[in-house]
Parts: C-alpha cells; sequence; structure tokens
C-alpha cells in the first residue's frame, strides 16, 4: 500500500492492487505459481496487462482493439435508446395529466414504475448473466425493447381522451420497458471489465455511464418538440424503431464478452498463495517499445521483440502449461448463438440470492450511495420539472420544458470529459508515485469533482427555483447541469472502484447499485410533489443537498488521506 491507503491487517493479496508500470530498474522473477507476464508496450513505459489474457483466441482480451470497442460502441448505442424512456415523459407531464385527468402524482409513477421494473428484472437478469453470459440477456432486453415501446405508443390511440384503462395500460407498458432497460443499465459497465485491461477502462467505463445517464438526458430535449408537433405517442413509436435498427447489430456484431479464465490470470483478484507483486517470466524483462532492454543472466529467445498478438501488446515467454493454447477460434456462425456454455457452476437461486448480503459490503454500500443517490435526485428534478416551470412565474409549453434539459444534457457531456480525462490520468500519476503500485482506492479522488460539480448544483437548483422570478431561466437551467455532471463523474468513480477492487464480485455488486438506485428513485416518485407543497423548494433541496455532501465525505474511510509530501512531491 502507499499514498495514505490503509494497509489490510488479515489478507496478504488486496484485491484490486497490482504492479501497473514495470521498473525496468527493478528485476521481477516469477515464482513456481506464477505464468509469464504479458505488458502493453505501445508506449513509452512498459503496463503490465492486468487481469492477464490467457493464449486462447476466444478470450476476449485477445480480440483486437477495434473489435472490443465496436461491441462496446453497439451496447452504447442500444443503451442510449433504452434508458432514453426513463425521462421520455419529463417533459409531458402536464399533458399526461391533461389527457388522462389525473394527478402530477399520477404522471411521476409512470417513470416511477419504469424504474421498478429496471430494478426487478435486473434481479432476475444478473444471476442469468452469471451462468450463462451476457449476449442473451442484450438480445431479449432490446426484444422486449421494440414491442414495449410499440405498446406505449399505442396507448395514447386514438388522441382523444384517456381512460383508466389506457393509464394502467400505459403503467405497465412501462414496467416491460424498465424489463428491456434492465440488461444494459446492469450489464454494460460489467462488460468493460471483460473487454479491457485496467489501464484501458478509465475513459471506456466514462463512455458507457455517457450513454447509460448522459444519453437519457437528450430525450426530453426532442421529445417536448416531437410532442407539439405530432404526439407524445411517437416518441415511444421513435424508440422502437431506433432499437429495431440495432437488434440485428447486437445479433451479428456483439458476441459473448464472458469469460472463464484461468484464476492464476487474474492478478487484480486476491488469491492466496500468489505474489502479484513479483509476478514476472523468470529470469527476462519486460521491455519497453523504444527497444531499451534490461540486462539479464539470460537471453529472451530469438524473435521475442516481434512477438506480438492482434491485441496490440508483448507477449513474454511462458510455461509450457500456459491455458488455451490448443483451444481453436469460434467461428462466425458459432459466435452467433445466444449461448457458448455456462460461465459458473453456480446455481442460478444461489446467484439470485447472492447480491442482497453484499450490502454490507463497505465498498459496495459506498459505490450504492455515491451513484444511486445522485442519479435519485436527478429523477426527483425531472419529475417535478415540469410543474416548476409550466406553472406560473414562466408558463413554458412542454417545448419550453423539453429545451430546459439542454443543461443537463451539457453537463452531462462535461461530466464525461471530465471522468474521462481525470480517471487514467489520475490513476497512472498516483501509481508512478507509489512505486509502480496501482491501488483501487486511486479510482476514489473523482468523488472530488463530484462533491464540487453535484452538490453545487443541487444547492444552487434550491435557491434558484425558490424565486425564478428572480433570476434568468438559464440560471436553474446551469445548476441541473452541474448537478447532471456530478451524477455522471460519480457514477464513473463508483463503477470503476468496483471494477478494478471487486472485478470478481463486479456483476452483483452492479446488480447492488441498480436495485438501490432504482427502488430509491421509485420512492422518490411517490413523495416529490408533496414535498415541493408541503416544505417548498428551498427547504427541500436544501435537505437532499446536504444529505450528498454527507454521501460524498463519506468516501474519506473507504482510504486514508494522502500523506502531506505527495503534494510537495509531485512538484518535483
Amino acid at each position: 500500500m502507499g499514498l495514505g491507503v490503509l494497509e489490510d491487517a488479515v489478507m496478504e493479496s488486496v484485491p484490486g492492487t497490482t504492479r501497473y508500470f514495470d521498473d525496468l530498474e527493478r528485476p521481477q522473477e516469477a515464482t513456481t505459481n506464477t505464468t509469464g507476464l504479458k505488458c502493453d508496450t505501445s508506449g513509452l513505459v512498459p503496463i503490465i496487462l492486468v487481469p492477464q489474457p490467457s493464449d486462447d483466441p476466444n478470450d476476449p482480451l485477445n480480440w483486437p482493439l477495434w473489435k472490443r470497442d465496436t461491441i462496446m460502441g453497439i451496447l452504447c448505442l442500444v443503451s442510449v435508446f433504452a434508458t432514453s424512456l426513463g425521462p421520455i415523459l419529463a417533459a409531458n407531464t402536464v399533458s399526461l395529466a391533461r389527457y388522462y385527468v389525473t394527478t402530477f402524482t399520477r404522471v411521476a409513477l409512470l417513470t416511477g414504475y419504469f424504474l421498478l421494473g429496471v430494478g426487478v428484472a435486473g434481479i432476475l437478469f444478473v444471476p442469468s448473466a452469471r451462468v450463462w453470459g451476457k449476449r442473451h440477456l442484450f438480445l431479449l432486453g432490446t426484444f422486449i425493447l421494440i414491442l414495449s415501446s410499440i405498446w406505449g405508443g399505442l396507448t395514447g390511440e386514438p388522441r382523444t381522451k384517456g381512460t383508466p384503462e389506457r393509464y394502467n395500460s400505459l403503467l405497465w407498458s412501462r414496467i416491460f420497458q424498465g424489463v428491456g432497460t434492465a440488461p444494459f443499465e446492469a450489464l454494460v459497465n460489467a462488460a468493460v471489465g471483460d473487454l479491457y485491461f485496467v489501464h484501458e477502462r478509465g475513459k471506456r467505463m466514462a463512455l458507457t455511464n455517457l450513454a447509460v445517464f448522459g444519453g437519457a438526458f437528450f430525450t426530453p430535449i426532442l421529445v417536448g418538440k416531437i410532442t407539439f408537433t405530432i404526439g407524445w405517442p411517437w416518441s415511444f413509436y421513435l424508440v422502437a424503431i431506433f432499437s429495431g435498427f440495432c437488434l440485428p447489430l447486437i445479433f451479428f456484431f456483439c458476441p459473448e464478452t464472458a469469460y472463464v479464465r484461468s484464476p492464476h490470470l487474474n492478478l487484480d483478484y486476491a488469491l492466496d498463495g500468489i505474489n502479484h507483486d513479483n509476478m514476472a517470466p523468470e529470469s527476462y524483462e519486460l521491455r519497453s517499445s523504444l527497444g531499451t532492454e534490461a540486462t539479464t543472466n539470460s537471453t529472451p529467445p530469438s524473435g521475442l521483440e516481434n512477438d506480438k498478438n492482434n491485441a496490440g501488446f508483448q507477449r513474454l515467454p511462458e510455461p509450457a502449461h500456459s491455458t488455451g493454447a490448443e483451444i481453436p477460434k469460434v467461428t462466425f456462425a458459432q459466435s452467433l448463438s445466444p449461448f457458448n456454455g455456462r460461465k459458473s457452476n453456480d446455481s442460478y437461486w444461489k446467484l439470485l440470492l447472492r447480491p442482497f448480503p453484499l450490502f454490507a459490503h463497505p465498498a459496495i454500500l459506498w459505490a450504492c450511495l455515491v451513484q444511486g443517490t445522485m442519479i435519485g435526485w436527478t429523477v426527483f428534478i425531472g419529475v417535478v420539472l415540469g410543474a416548476l416551470f409550466i406553472g406560473p412565474p414562466m408558463f413554458w409549453t412542454e417545448v419550453d420544458t423539453g429545451y430546459a434539459y439542454t443543461g443537463a444534457f451539457i453537463g452531462a457531456v462535461l461530466g464525461f470529459v471530465i471522468a474521462g480525462a481525470l480517471a487514467d490520468w489520475s490513476a497512472k500519476f498516483m501509481t508512478r508515485k507509489n512505486g509502480g503500485i496501482y491501488e483501487p482506492e486511486f479510482r476514489i479522488v473523482l468523488v472530488i469533482p463530484q462533491l464540487i460539480f453535484g452538490c453545487a448544483g443541487l444547492f444552487g437548483f434550491g435557491i434558484v427555483t425558490n424565486r425564478l422570478i428572480d433570476f434568468h431561466w438559464s440560471v436553474p437551467i446551469a445548476f441541473f447541469g452541474m448537478e447532471v455532471g456530478g451524477m455522471v463523474i460519480g457514477a464513473v468513480a463508483a463503477s470503476l472502484y468496483i471494477v478494478d477492487a471487486h472485478r470478481d464480485l463486479a456483476i452483483e455488486a452492479f446488480t447492488c447499485i441498480l436495485i438501490f438506485k432504482n427502488f430509491f428513485s421509485f420512492g422518490l416518485t411517490f413523495s416529490a410533489y408533496d414535498w415541493l407543497v408541503k416544505n417548498g423548494t428551498y427547504a427541500t433541496f436544501m435537505a437532499i443537498s446536504s444529505i450528498q455532501v454527507v454521501i460524498c465525505l463519506a468516501s474519506i474511510p473507504m482510504c486514508k488521506h494522502p500523506p502531506p509530501n505527495i503534494l510537495t512531491s509531485s512538484l518535483t
């Protein structure tokens, strides 16, 4: 451990703690329990690949980077359409209340039950991903999205007056839309851990969170205009059309990403009897891309410098017992199957119950709070936004209310840029200062910008909306954008920490986050309008802003304060 991260008094090998950069001046020798290490030599300093890829050509870590990025790009695209269904009714609060002759709270529950569908389906889908992989769930989720979106649009036809039966039908379509969205909310972040090494995850995790969260804030900008011109049912029809376009992309170009890797290759897992700090090929040194070699007592075999696979990393000598060398490559036709074998020997029902005790795990509870509460406050703002701006003193239309989400979308993009820029840079910077040892706690640093932007956005939104007549309309929109930016940054911080520190529990951890944030947000939709009527916007937002500050500060016990000399050492 280092940089103030607390030492573990129990475990000899701490999960996620790995050697990140190779030190050419410090030889690393293998033990009898290790295989040869592979490293990324594309930069000035060789980076040890964590986890280590096997020699199996079907290992996703052995796929070319362009293929892995294509898969992730398609999943992110579908995630945008799936998660857009969450706030798709935000700009239509008043229109739906008039159409169904109902209260604002019942309209808000149309969003709440969508979130409930995501949460319940996530509980059922995630153990299936553990046992049989993720591909079949991405296919099933997209198919459900298409059908349920068509269903939701049909509840608004003919466009005369809604009935209680039509409202109930729309509510059930919203639940099934949540079911279709669940695989993308629960599993896309976990797929980053399947497809990428530790040093490649930061920007990709920021991109997936932008797709899952940022795309949702672009939807209301369009929905307001769609409602005004062709009617609100077409907001659902368009999601069905775009999701239908994405279904063949997933079928043909997104093979299974889950892979059962030999335990000794998982350098980021806590394994007894394996010293990851000294894991390297016996009597050979890692080599930089500049051709610099460290002198050892043994000479590597000829041609080693040209031994690179398609993924772009250099493969160093490995013992004869290396895993996967004789496995044939899966054909394209075989990769189209929704299933390609079991990924776990555990029972589905055992895995179904496994996430619930993990709520008591400090790291997972922290991730639920850091990510889930900010998402809940964003949903809270979304369901009350129409009432705040469509009524006095603003008297906005659905189109204007939809355009109000421009600030949220810009905030999501800026949050993505900030998180993407800081995630890998801060980890590499702190790793260098820590003698080449990477600690997953270095990801927690991202909570600092979340605290600054997210909490400032909440406080500012509450202050300004309390007296809208005294401020320009752009001021509350800017604060809403800051809150959303903080939400995205916090989501990236929590996701990266979970994937890096507890990749063996990543799917269950993301299930816990999914359950917490969706049930928490579902509960907020019941009480949002009642809170505002009873307490006013100022008192309500001061309370939730203070709660969020406390949650951000709870990151401090996750690791010790960095010692003072880290600040001075960075200047030398």
